[in-house]
């Protein structure tokens, strides 16, 4: 009986259209065109640490790149969870972009979308501990971010034969 579930299982997925994303690895399509966009520079400690990110994954661009990767962050921590003596003892970090895709030579805007992200963040009698907490969260964040943003735009580049 499992042959029988397997072999059904191979049959149906032979007739399925998934392909994978980054077929072909550093040779192929999509990884082509994300290493071709050059990424304009973020403001700030999150813009730095999201565009170091996207770097890490896409590669660098470059001033001859085919694409422009244009980022507007929105970082905001957010208190709740008030004690007696209205002191915060939790806060909420949530950093959200804003993120187009433009083709350089000409400025069309191809793909304009947003990711986001959130993370708890617990405040304790150290201010220090505090501090270095957010920080963390941050840098988690700026990760997460740059994840989203390098999956949608492959997704993009995925969907548009490779140029002659």
């Amino acid at each position: 009986m499992n042959r029988f579930l397997l072999l059904c299982f191979v049959a149906l997925l032979g007739g399925c259209t998934l392909r994978p994303l980054y077929a072909g690895g550093g040779k192929g399509h999509v990884a082509q065109t994300l290493q071709s966009i050059d990424i304009a520079p973020i403001g700030g400690r999150a813009g730095w640490l999201v565009r170091t990110a996207l770097e890490d994954r896409m590669g660098k661009g470059g001033s001859g790149s085919k694409y422009r990767l244009e980022i507007e962050l929105d970082d905001d921590i957010t208190g709740f969870g008030i004690r007696s003596g209205n002191a915060i003892t939790r806060e909420r970090r949530t950093l959200r972009a804003r993120y187009r895709l433009v083709e350089a030579s000409v400025g069309t805007v191809l793909l304009d979308a947003t990711a986001g992200s959130d993370v708890g963040v617990d405040v304790v009698s150290s201010e220090y501990a505090t501090v270095a907490a957010e920080q963390t969260a941050l840098e988690r964040l700026s990760r997460e971010l740059a994840d989203q943003i390098v999956s949608r735009v492959g997704l993009y580049a995925s969907r548009f034969p490779a140029a002659p």
